[in-house]
C-alpha cells in the first residue's frame, strides 16, 4: 500500500465513512498515541533529536507499529512514502523514493535477504531514513548488516485497559454506547490486537440495540480463530513452551501449547520433530521408548494426516512429559563437541583403524585389536580414544529411569581398566 508523499490517513467526513474503523479513529499526535507505556521516553526522546534515526519497530499485530512510524515521520517534517513490503519489488521501490528522503516499509521481513541488502547503502550514506516495522523477531528476519543500522524498538500487545482506552475512542467515532460487560468481551477477543478489537466493533455497530449484550454477541460474533503467527515470533514462543512444560514434566502445559500450535495451524510436521529432538534431548535414556513413541508419533501422523493427527502428537506429548528425564547424552555430546572445537580432532589409534588394504596393515592398522565378541560378555579391556585423550569422559550417566540399569555394566567394565 502506498500513501501519499507527507499526508495522513483520511479523517475528515467526506468519504471518512468508507475507510476502516481503524484508520478513521489513528492518531494524529503522539499525545493521542495508546500504549506502549514502557517506550515513551525512547519515543520522546527519538522525536526530539536533531535528526531522526533509521528505525526498526518490532512488534505484534495491531499493537501500534504502523501508526506510530506515521506519528515519527510527520514530525520529522521530511517528505516520506508509506510502502508496505509484499506489495513493493526493488525496482519499483527506486522509482517511487524519487525525492523522499524517509521511507515507511510495512513488514520489512517478507523481504528477502538480498532485497535487504538495497538499504545498506542508501542508509550508509544518509541518503535516505528508513522507519521499517515488522512482526518477526528481527534475530531471525533481518540480515545482521541491516540490524547494524537500524535503532530497534520492541512494541508490546496491547493491554486490556489500553484496549478499553481504543474501544470507547471507536464508539465515540461511531456514536453509539454499548455497555461496559460488551466492551469486556470485545477487549479479550482481541487478544491485545488493536485493530482486530476496532474490526469487531464496526461489525458490533451494524446489530441491532437488543443484540449487543455479551450473550446476544456470543451466538452473533464470527468465529474467532486463536491468532498464531505460524512464520513469526508466535511460532517459535509456543514450541518452546511446549518443549519447556515437557521437559518440566508438566503434560497439562505440554498439551495445551501443543494446542495452541495446532489449532492456529502450525504445520504438524514442524511439531513432530520438536518432539522428536524432545525425545532425545531431555529423556534419552532414562526412557529409550520415548524416542521411539516419538518417531512412531511422526510416522502415525503422516499416515493419518489432519485433524486426526493431533491424537498420536497428544500422547506423545503427554507421555514425554510424564517420562523420567536424563540429558545425559545431549551433555554427553555437547563436551565432546567442545574438545573437538578447541583441540582438533586426534588421531584413531591404530588398532581400531580399518585395514581395508594390505598396505594398511603394513602400517599397523588394525594391530592388536580385540574383537570384543571373543570374550566372556563381550567386552575386553583396551582403549578406544585417541592416546591424548584417554582417561577423559564425556558421558556422565544420570540416576534417572533406565539409565541406571543400562549404564551399570559400562560403569563395571570402567572398574576393570
Amino acid at each position: 500500500m502506498l500513501t501519499n508523499p507527507g499526508t495522513a490517513p483520511n479523517q475528515g467526513s467526506a468519504g471518512g465513512d468508507t475507510q476502516p474503523l481503524a484508520d478513521r479513529v489513528r492518531p494524529r499526535t503522539i499525545e493521542d498515541f495508546i500504549g506502549q507505556a514502557h517506550l515513551r521516553e525512547k519515543i520522546d526522546a527519538v522525536m526530539n533529536a536533531d535528526r531522526l534515526p533509521s528505525m526498526l519497530l518490532y512488534g505484534p499485530p495491531g499493537c501500534g507499529k504502523s501508526t506510530l512510524a506515521l506519528l515519527l515521520a510527520r514530525h520529522s517534517g521530511l517528505p516520506y512514502i508509506r510502502v508496505s513490503a509484499p506489495e513493493a519489488g526493488i525496482s519499483s521501490l527506486r522509482k517511487r523514493l524519487q525525492g523522499m528522503q524517509l521511507l515507511i516499509l510495512d513488514e520489512l521481513h517478507r523481504f528477502s535477504k538480498a532485497q535487504q541488502d538495497f538499504f545498506l547503502p542508501i542508509l550508509e550514506n544518509g541518503e535516505m531514513t528508513l522507519i521499517a516495522t515488522t512482526t518477526e523477531n528481527p534475530s531471525f528476519s533481518i540480515t545482521r548488516q541491516l540490524l547494524s543500522r537500524l535503532h530497534v524498538l520492541r512494541l508490546e500487545a496491547h493491554t486490556r485497559h489500553d484496549l478499553m482506552d481504543v474501544a470507547r475512542r471507536g464508539l465515540k467515532r461511531l456514536e453509539i454506547e454499548v455497555p461496559d460487560e460488551t466492551l469486556h468481551l470485545l477487549t479479550k477477543l482481541a487478544q491485545g490486537d488493536a485493530r482486530s478489537l476496532l474490526n469487531l466493533i464496526e461489525y458490533l455497530a451494524e446489530l441491532p440495540e437488543d443484540h449487543r449484550d455479551p450473550e446476544h454477541l456470543k451466538g452473533l460474533l464470527p468465529d474467532i480463530v486463536l491468532r498464531h503467527d505460524k512464520a513469526g515470533d508466535s511460532h517459535y514462543d509456543l514450541a518452546s513452551a511446549m518443549i519447556k512444560s515437557i521437559r518440566g514434566s508438566d503434560p497439562d502445559a505440554a498439551v495445551y501449547y501443543l494446542a495452541c500450535l495446532l489449532e492456529g495451524g502450525e504445520d504438524p510436521r514442524f511439531v513432530c520433530r520438536r518432539l522428536i529432538l524432545s525425545a532425545g534431548e531431555d529423556i534419552g535414556l532414562a526412557d529409550p521408548n520415548a524416542l521411539q513413541m516419538a518417531v512412531a508419533c511422526q510416522q502415525a501422523v503422516e499416515f493419518v494426516g489432519m485433524p486426526e493427527g493431533f491424537i498420536p502428537m497428544s500422547e506423545c506429548a503427554v507421555y514425554l512429559a510424564l517420562a523420567k528425564k536424563s540429558n545425559s547424552t545431549y551433555e554427553a555430546y555437547h563436551r565432546a563437541a567442545a574438545e573437538v572445537r578447541k583441540n582438533g580432532a586426534k588421531p584413531v589409534p591404530l588398532h581400531i583403524r580399518n585395514a581395508a588394504t594390505q598396505q594398511m596393515k603394513e602400517w599397523g592398522y588394525g594391530k592388536g585389536y580385540k574383537y570384543p565378541h571373543n570374550f566372556p560378555g563381550a567386552w575386553v579391556a583396551q582403549e578406544y580414544l585417541p592416546d591424548e585423550l584417554q582417561g577423559r569422559s564425556f558421558y556422565h550417566a544420570k540416576d534417572q529411569g533406565e539409565e541406571p540399569k543400562l549404564s551399570a555394566p559400562w560403569k563395571a567394565h570402567l572398574r576393570k581398566k
